[in-house]
């Protein structure tokens, strides 16, 4: 479909990126990735035809169409969101104007053994295939649907768009594209205002689509479930691999780690030569030895190693005193924005060193209790703070809050004080921003380096509770894993809003589900509520049917159903036994290839199949721990 040969981007004097190649066709779910500000945004924009490339040549096929969305959209006023949703079909939009026009004359005609009648009929027929032929009779229907996949509810289908956020506007958009009919999709971070449920749902989407899909994304889970394809934007060259991205890293690192092992052998070699050469030189009758040995250097083809951009940000969260036991209180919370009720009668306590997330579908109240929290917002209800806490706040658009005619510098010297103004150039170069950065202004930072300046602002003031709204937008997965460590080793009381499975994997230790302004406490991190709130709507589902058959049981009947209840149960246990040896055989081969590969590197690394097999062990593991858990789950409620 589209064939990008040696493109090059300049931006501000320097390339952007230069001589990339790359072939895109239909089945390709691309996940490009890189660094904030390495292009990533930029080369979506070049594919999409919005901006010009500087060199190269880019070939699409004949009738390609292209759906990109973008980060900044503009609605037109007036529209309900299910009007604004059918714009995406606007040949069958004015097909249906001239289908009207068409029965209007019609019925105004009493000619009906003329030409010109005839003429109208035969119109209205080829009028009338078309539109069918386009999904005319369906694309309502398939309207509403993406939108409920989207979260949207259908009693918010007659209202404004105006009267949504910039988060569910943008949701809007995306749902026109993916009406659209697209032969290729460019999504430029999909996933920031979704929550994990539509996120969910978009990747099943997405994996059944036919076209192209080239997606910037920092969402790990997100890219290794929806791409088959990994493209590295990386210091102005591209890493293309048929991957998606936890197994290219692993692709990659291996490729690297040859590539090092065969320079060194190179070298090594090179070396050997020229002290050849330095020796046959001193004589007269091995001159000519010596000048072929120099020839054949010259026609050496140096390996080359690819280059690895390593750096990362450098982030502390100290804490800026101890605070009391318990650090928020809250007492029959309520908040109403006019008619509309958020959240009703919310009791909960926070104690200090918890490390909570809240989740759930958008507009179910996890900013507002956050905003609340941080004392922001107004409310019913007795919210306390406990003694000695001292809170920061990383709002969901800390970013836009910024001055963008401000430098780096200004930007953080003006929100220093006294005590930490001399420190603001060493902060600035933890969070990637050295030497000539400072000096730039913010608005033409990339919108993961104006989070990360967002983040570095916020260090200047103490805390130790700190309250954080969707933080890993736009960062990049570097980034996200220094954030992700960083939070881990923060000895203060943590409150995140995220919707970014990876991220929240082991970083929380409570979860509170926000659902129909009722907030439920899951002891653990974010894959317990996931499973745990998947069963709760599955009993949901069969909890009637499950009461209604208990009823009409006769005794024989549940005779035999105690007796195959019996036999489950043991069929049960011994498949959660024979799960358990193969558990405990893989995990002693798995520790047997760790303590050789430490011992053995470079021998054991020179086995081609060796890494292949180590992996394919630890996905069978890690299948097996599933398959465990599952039937563990299955036996207690059979048994219960």
């Amino acid at each position: 479909m589209v064939n990008i040969h040696n493109v090059t981007v300049t931006f501000g004097g320097e390339d952007l990126f230069s001589g990339i190649t790359f072939k895109l066709s239909a089945g390709n779910r691309v996940g490009l990735v890189g660094k904030n500000g390495a292009g990533k945004s930029t080369l979506l924009k070049v594919l999409a035809k919005d901006i010009e490339h500087d060199g190269g040549t880019m070939a699409f096929d004949k009738d390609v169409k292209i759906g990109f969305l973008r980060q900044d959209i503009d609605f037109v006023k007036g529209r309900t969101i299910l009007e604004e949703a059918y714009q995406a079909f606007t040949e069958i939009k004015e097909l249906e104007k001239q289908l009207d026009a068409i029965n209007n004359e019609l019925v105004s005609r009493t000619d009906y053994e003329s030409e010109a009648y005839n003429d109208i009929i035969v119109k209205l027929n080829e009028t009338t295939a078309r539109y069918e032929l386009l999904g005319g009779y369906n694309y309502k229907g398939e309207t509403e649907k993406i939108l409920q996949g989207l979260g949207f509810k259908r009693e918010d289908f007659d209202k404004l768009t105006d009267t949504f956020s910039g988060g569910w506007r943008m949701r809007i958009e995306l749902a026109k594209l993916l009406l659209q009919k697209n032969d290729i999709l460019l999504l430029d971070e999909p996933t920031n205002h979704l929550d994990i449920e539509s996120i969910i749902w978009l990747e099943g989407f997405l994996k059944n689509f036919p076209g192209v899909v080239v997606l910037v994304s920092h969402d790990k889970m997100f890219l290794d479930n929806v791409t088959n394809r990994t493209i590295e934007i990386s210091l102005g060259s591209i890493y293309d691999y048929k991957k998606p991205y936890s197994q290219y890293l692993v692709l990659r690192k291996e490729i690297r780690d040859q590539q090092l092992k065969e320079q060194k052998n190179q070298e090594k070699e090179i070396k050997q030569t020229e002290q050849l050469i330095e020796k046959f030189r001193a004589k007269a009758n091995k001159a000519s030895m010596a000048q072929s040995l120099i020839k054949k250097l010259d026609r050496v083809d140096r390996i080359e190693v690819d280059v690895e951009d390593n750096a990362v940000m450098n982030v502390q969260f100290p804490l800026s005193k101890q605070p009391g036991k318990i650090v928020v209180t809250a007492e029959n919370v309520s908040k109403n924005y006019g008619e509309k009720n958020i959240l009703h009668d919310v009791n909960l306590m926070i104690e200090r060193g918890s490390k909570i997330a809240f989740v759930g579908q958008n507009g179910q109240g996890k900013s507002t209790l956050a905003k609340i929290i941080i004392e922001e917002l107004e409310h019913e209800g007795n919210m306390k703070l406990g003694h000695n806490v001292e809170i920061g706040y990383f709002a969901q658009n800390q970013a836009d809050y910024l001055d963008g005619e401000k430098t780096l510098l200004q930007t953080m010297e003006d929100a220093a004080n006294d005590n930490n103004r001399i420190k603001v150039r060493d902060m600035l170069g933890s969070f990637l921003f050295s030497g000539d950065d400072v000096e730039k202004k913010v608005k033409v930072l990339s919108g993961g380096e104006r989070n990360r300046l967002a983040l570095c602002k916020m260090l200047l003031e103490p805390f130790n509770v700190l309250v954080m709204d969707e933080p890993t937008n736009h960062l990049d997965i570097a980034s996200k894993n220094v954030l992700k460590k960083a939070l881990l080793n923060f000895e203060g009381t943590l409150i995140l809003v995220s919707h970014d499975r990876d991220f929240l994997q082991g970083l929380t230790t409570k979860v509170f589900g926000f659902k129909d302004k009722v907030i439920k406490e899951y002891l653990g991190d974010i894959d317990y509520y996931l499973e745990e709130h998947k069963m709760e709507n599955l009993r949901e589902a069969e909890m009637r049917t499950k009461v209604s058959s208990e009823k009409d049981l006769t005794k024989k009947e549940a005779y035999q159903a105690q007796k195959a209840s019996s036999k489950e149960i043991k069929q049960i246990k011994n498949k959660i036994s024979k799960a358990e040896k193969e558990i405990a055989k893989l995990e002693t081969e798995i520790e047997a290839d760790d303590a050789n590969l430490a011992a053995n590197f470079e021998e054991v690394s020179a086995n081609p199949d060796f890494f292949k097999e180590y992996e394919a062990k630890k996905k069978k593991l890690e299948d097996l721990m599933e398959e465990w858990e599952l039937l563990e789950e299955k036996l207690a409620e059979i048994e219960g």
